[in-house]
């Protein structure tokens, strides 16, 4: 089944300090470049953060390493 696709370029923001563009005229190929479109969307639409906000994090403050939402991310980890 042939898929129809559209060969225009799409720009997002750039991310440090490289141009970000999404073309679909690349034939069968795969990339991690996948990974950044996600990035966007969820630092735009805010999904990691809603989810961990699902969570009641009762742990001691003075014992946690890794907040939740750090976790849920996988997007660095920083203490608090």
């Amino acid at each position: 089944m042939q898929t129809e696709c559209s060969a225009g370029a799409y720009e997002f923001p750039a991310s440090y300090g490289r141009r970000v563009v999404a073309r679909f005229d690349g034939g069968r190929m795969s990339s991690d470049g996948g990974v950044i479109l996600v990035k966007q969307v969820d630092d735009s639409l805010g999904f990691s953060r809603r989810f961990a906000a699902c969570f009641r994090d009762e742990r001691h403050p003075a014992f946690v390493e890794y907040r939740v939402d750090a976790e849920i991310s996988q997007k660095g980890c920083t203490s608090g």
